[in-house]
């Protein structure tokens, strides 16, 4: 901060400020020196400048001309050249060092710019110092050393002063007149009557010596002041340094100004509080403090806590009351109590097991899927009969033995998006009159997510378990976990890992998020999980679970879910009346067959809501007042069927090497392409289709059957020596595996080298092995009802999975007509077409 406190530095130097005793002695000496500097300014241009001059260093310090300083001298050095200056004219030359840490510096270490100053007075101590008055008089320029001992002398120049008389310079200086006035309001401590002499002077020169002087620089700025030659160029660096000053002082200020009135606000809340304190106790009301506490302690008793949850409450309200409110661990356990105290620990809904009500609004919410109904009527009759035979918990849980016994199984809905997994468990809540909570598992990294954070952390909260029971305030809801297959892992921990757990019926009786530290009963909590696929679920969670798969639908089944609920559901949502819109049922056909392929019905719905919204734009606008949909409207409203099942099937196969295979993904079963080409050359073999490891030995088994039996196939000796064979399964960036193309690549293979075609209204199934057998695989139902979403009307599956024919529904089975094989040769004998053909 600037001030002329400037001139009471004291450094160890060969010359330096002298110190003052006070301010009364720095206005006397301020005082003494404008007069001085008056004098001088009148006598500077008449000034003779030696040729020669003792040279005396400064440490940190610059003296201008027409100004005076106080210096302190205590070097032997020093001193030796001032009794010598002394007894002569009494003229030396000040120039500052460029290092102001260096005891003794060299002529090197020395600027070469410096001012020529007068000693006006001499006072010596007794320690043996020398306090010196000096009057700085003229600008000079070392231009050769000619001693270095006893002391520094110097050849010097007299640089004169360029002074221009010009309106800038005269604005320049009203400027720095009022810069500097402001500066000194910021500055309490700067003398008012040193500030007034400072700007009454009228030389623009003099003025910039003596601001520069009492404000405080670094020892680059002063020197760089000293050195510019012209006045004005001098007054626009004063100006900036001012502006800068300011500008800090200002922002100083104002921070120096928000604290203060921070504290004071706080020491104002803190007297109020005190006050509150004494009006309470006068009242004999508690403080506020005092009535948390005790709000806590009702809801503790009010919650029925369990034994171990009790003692850890009450403990830590003990502490909290020892603690003060403002207190960070205050907060911490006020949190912590608030959760404990919220969760359900006794309240609960009572079950509805009515399995006739069950059944109604199984059937009222979904269309087909018997046996996953069944096995949900069957999951609630054994709750049902648990219930009657053992009763219901009491609110500190039953005995070990009822306790431990398993509650029932977690089930897990697996399959194809749009199937209804997600309002299957919202069936079952509302068949069992529970509350119903969906948690979404997609995504979940951190086993903090379950677990909980421990209390040790910042903004520690429980986890998404606890989170879910405090949000439905009952201790039995049902739960959904849905996309458990999506759970993920990284340096955070394992989030199925900590599922374990949860899931297990045997366990989570007893589960402890790791923010409470106290055990949970979750025992009495539904869980139902949904996947689409069942291989990224870690086998211990997955053997924690009763696994329920969800096939897709039927065209019959979807035609039957879209009259019954996706109609009236998007004339609803789209503000129509059920009168003003209509679908027949080839209206819904065609959008099944044309402009869906998907193994739910998600896809079907937009495409009905599509329509509805135009009807809907139609009858807004008043074209219409109801609208009867039909195949032509569809085609209408929506443009190009997206899709053609025959027509595609028909033009993949009218050559050679394409065969129609069957696969299950993520979503639902589907058709596999198989295709396979010759070329001329030697080269051997290649597939490609980013085929995963059990489909490229698939395919290497396929080629090794087909070249082995080359005579049975009636293919040519030499055809392998003359041929490259390239297997391809087309969609290259979907990544594809799976042990069920083997004979799909075998009667790609063989129809390639005999030059067969392959029936374009037959899909197959199955692996094989090198003898030529034809192996089980899985996926059937899903695969099957993916051919006959695609039109083929024969399917080759092996005789092993005969028993899964079963499971398809009977439109299904009567629609399409099934070749079960054994061997090889049996797929190529119903598969191929005769070459006559």
């Amino acid at each position: 901060m600037p001030s002329n406190k400037r001139l009471g530095r004291l450094t160890q130097s060969a010359a330096q400020p002298i110190t003052l005793e006070n301010d009364e002695q720095n206005v006397k000496l301020s005082s003494e020196s404008a007069q001085v500097n008056d004098e001088s300014a009148q006598a500077s241009a008449t000034i003779q400048v030696p040729a020669e001059l003792p040279i005396l260093p400064l440490r940190g310090l610059v003296v201008y001309p027409q100004t005076a300083m106080p210096l302190n001298i205590g070097q032997r050095r020093s001193v030796r050249l001032v009794d010598d200056a002394v007894s002569g004219d009494r003229l030396i030359g000040l120039v500052a060092s460029r290092n102001p840490e260096l005891e003794m510096p060299e002529p090197n270490d020395i600027y070469t710019i410096g001012t020529m100053a007068a000693i006006l007075r001499l006072f010596r101590t007794p320690d043996g110092t020398i306090r010196l008055l000096v009057q700085g008089l003229a600008r000079i320029r070392i231009e050769e050393y000619t001693q270095q001992e006893p002391f520094l002398r110097a050849r010097v120049t007299h640089i004169p002063e360029l002074v221009e008389e010009t309106d800038e310079v005269e604005a320049l200086r009203r400027t720095v007149v009022d810069q500097f006035s402001k500066l000194a309001e910021l500055v309490p401590s700067i003398p008012r009557d040193l500030v007034s002499s400072t700007i009454s002077t009228r030389d623009p020169l003099q003025l910039v010596y003596a601001i520069a002087t009492y404000i405080r620089l670094d020892l680059e700025s002063y020197q760089r002041i000293l050195e510019l030659d012209s006045v004005s160029e001098k007054l626009h660096l004063l100006l900036e340094i001012l502006s800068k000053e300011i500008k800090v002082l200002e922002i100083s200020r104002r921070i120096q100004s928000q604290a203060q009135s921070q504290i004071d606000r706080m020491q104002r809340d803190h007297y109020l509080r005190q006050q509150l304190k004494v009006i309470q106790s006068e009242l004999g009301e508690g403080d506020e403090q005092s009535v948390e506490i005790e709000q806590f302690r009702e809801r503790i008793a009010a919650a029925g806590l369990p034994e171990e949850a009790l003692r850890e409450a009450q403990r830590e309200l003990d502490r909290m009351a020892r603690l003060p409110a403002a207190s960070a661990e205050y907060a911490v356990i006020r949190t912590y109590l608030d959760w404990m105290t919220s969760l359900p620990w006794t309240k609960r809904t009572e079950d509805n097991l009515n399995i006739r009500h069950a059944r109604q609004v199984l059937e009222a919410d979904h269309y087909g899927l018997k046996d996953i109904k069944e096995r949900i009527l069957e999951f609630l009759a054994v709750r049902r009969l648990r219930a009657e035979r053992y009763g219901n918990a009491n609110s500190n849980g039953a005995s070990d033995s009822v306790r431990r016994d398993r509650q029932g199984a977690i089930l897990c809905f697996v399959g194809p998006p749009g199937v209804g997994k997600t309002s299957l468990g919202a069936s079952i809540a509302r068949a069992m009159e529970r509350k119903f909570t969906r948690m979404s598992l997609g995504g979940v990294r951190d086993e903090a997510e379950i677990r909980g954070f421990r209390r040790t952390y910042i903004g520690a909260m429980p986890g998404r378990i606890i989170q879910t029971l405090r949000r439905v305030e009952t201790r039995n809801p049902v739960i959904m976990l849905d996309e458990i297959d999506k759970i993920g892992r990284d340096f955070r921990g394992d989030p199925s890992a900590a599922l374990l757990e949860v899931l297990d019926p045997e366990q989570n009786h007893e589960f402890r998020d790791h923010y409470l530290d106290v055990p949970f009963d979750l025992s009495e909590v539904l869980f139902i999980t949904t996947a689409n696929e069942l291989d990224p679920i870690p086998p211990p969670l997955r053997d924690r679970m009763e696994i329920i798969a969800l096939s897709g639908y039927t065209e019959q089944e979807k035609l039957q879910i879209a009259s019954r609920y996706l109609v009236p559901r998007q004339i609803r949502e789209n503000g129509l009346k059920p009168n003003e819109v209509q679908f027949t049922q080839d209206a819904l056909q065609a959008l099944i067959r044309d402009y869906t392929r998907e193994a739910g019905v998600r896809n079907l719905e937009r495409a009905i809501g599509s329509v509805v919204r135009k009807v809907a734009t139609r009858i807004a606008e008043g074209e219409v007042k109801r609208v009867r949909v039909t195949p032509a409207a569809v085609r209408k409203m929506l443009g190009k069927p997206r899709f053609g099942y025959g027509e595609e099937l028909a033009s993949r196969t009218e050559l050679p090497g394409v065969a129609i295979g069957l696969s299950v993904t993520a979503f639902g079963g589907d058709v596999l392409f198989v295709e396979a080409t010759h070329m001329p050359g030697s080269k051997g073999f290649q597939y490609t289709g980013q085929l995963g490891e059990v489909m490229q030995e698939s395919a290497r088994a396929a080629f090794s059957y087909v070249r082995a039996h080359a005579d049975d196939l009636g293919i040519s000796p030499d055809y392998f020596e003359k041929h490259d064979i390239h297997l391809h399964v087309p969609a290259g960036a979907v990544p594809k595996d799976g042990p069920s193309a083997g004979i799909t690549m075998v009667t790609a293979l063989a129809s390639l080298m005999t030059g067969r075609t392959v029936k374009h209204n037959v899909a197959m199934t199955g692996e094989i092995t090198l003898r030529g057998k034809v192996l089980p695989v899985g996926g059937i139902k899903d695969k099957v009802l993916a051919a006959h979403r695609f039109g083929v009307d024969t399917v080759i599956l092996p005789v092993r999975n005969q028993p899964d024919l079963d499971d398809l529904p009977d439109d299904v089975r009567e629609a399409l007509t099934f070749i079960l094989v054994d061997d090889v040769k049996e797929v190529l004998e119903a598969a191929l077409t005769l070459k006559s053909e």
